[in-house]
């Protein structure tokens, strides 16, 4: 997400530094203090204190930006540089926070953050929610297929919240071959590994992207049973980018992705989904694809995100009048130097 963010950013003329790792690839200018990232080297631990002093470099630098943006893929250790930068730090998450961390991070109840979905505001009830911006997808990358083949995908993590076991159901229950398609961990050789049979449970192993292009292009359906309240559901926009149209349960932000009777149709119960999977494949394909192009293309959440620098900047520009006690200070110190 961060990358198409960035990309799309420099293709509309904005002056980008990504804060990364030496080995990524992007059009914007990089400043990396790590050959890689702690993913690919068990040595670099705690992958935390490597995170935060990659943080920490861009806000050394804030004098040189409008904006630091910080996507946090576990939580927001950017609120510990909130009150310390001038220049606006601005925070993304990419999970669902509890009431104890909505509680800590009220500490800082003037750090703007960007929440995902309504779903993910609404968690964050309290906090400085100054905009929501829908994940986007790479809707090049994610080619149409129009026919599609004979079975029925799960494509995403295993675990509980998932409901991973909940699309086994409907598949046997609708006498469908159901392709399995994530890592392998220690829930699935518990869980689910006993219910594969290689024929109609099929496992495919851990995708790249590539081979998850081919994936959701070739599914009747993609089948999201999910169990818990995500704030988003990026795999319902891939699947739909290719055309192929989604069965979801009501949980979380799902209202907000599917497009009721156009991209997939959402169910209450397991009960209903499996019955309802006739529906779900008399969607047009080319229509799920349209729908997908226009709601979640690349263009239409940089511009969204635009808005919210913008946003940021202006409020930053009226003045001493509308800053806090140390924003005031902070921005007289850099005045000075």
């Amino acid at each position: 997400m961060t990358s198409l963010l960035t990309e799309g950013l420099v293709a509309r003329g904005h002056d980008v530094t990504l804060f990364a790792t030496a080995d990524s690839k992007t059009t914007a200018k990089l400043h990396a203090i790590y050959p890689h990232g702690y993913c690919h080297d068990q040595q670099m631990w705690p992958w935390e204190l490597y995170e935060l002093l990659n943080l920490a470099a861009a806000v050394e630098r804030a004098g040189d930006f409008d904006v630091v943006h910080y996507e946090a893929e576990y939580y927001p250790m950017s609120l510990a540089f909130a009150k310390l930068s001038a220049t606006p730090v601005l925070q993304t998450l990419h999970y669902s926070p509890g009431e104890t961390e909505i509680q800590l991070w009220s500490r800082y109840p003037d750090a703007p953050f960007v929440a995902i979905s309504s779903e993910q505001a609404r968690l964050l009830h309290g906090l400085n929610v100054v905009g929501t911006v829908l994940h986007a997808v790479d809707t090049v990358a994610l080619a149409f297929r129009e026919q599609p083949g004979d079975y029925l995908l799960f494509l995403g993590r295993f675990t509980e919240g998932k409901g991973v076991l909940q699309a086994i159901e409907v598949a046997r229950r609708a006498d469908m071959r159901l392709i399995l398609a994530a890592a392998e961990n220690d829930y699935y050789r518990d869980a689910v590994a006993p219910q594969v049979d290689g024929t109609q449970i099929v496992y495919a192993g851990e995708a790249d992207y590539p081979t998850k292009v081919k994936l959701f292009g070739g599914a009747r359906a993609l089948l999201y049973p999910v169990q818990s309240r995500e704030p988003f559901g990026l795999v319902l926009a891939e699947a739909m980018a290719c055309g192929t149209p989604v069965a979801a349960l009501d949980r979380g932000a799902v209202r907000e992705v599917v497009d009721e009777g156009v991209t997939g149709i959402v169910f209450d119960s397991v009960d209903q989904m499996t019955g309802g999977l006739a529906r779900v494949f008399a969607l047009d394909r080319r229509r799920v694809r349209e729908r997908a192009v226009a709601r979640f293309g690349v263009d239409r959440m940089v511009a969204e995100y635009e808005a919210v620098y913008g946003q940021l900047v202006s409020g930053r520009a009226e003045g001493p009048a509308k800053a806090g006690p140390h924003e005031r200070r902070a921005k007289a110190n850099r005045g000075g130097r």
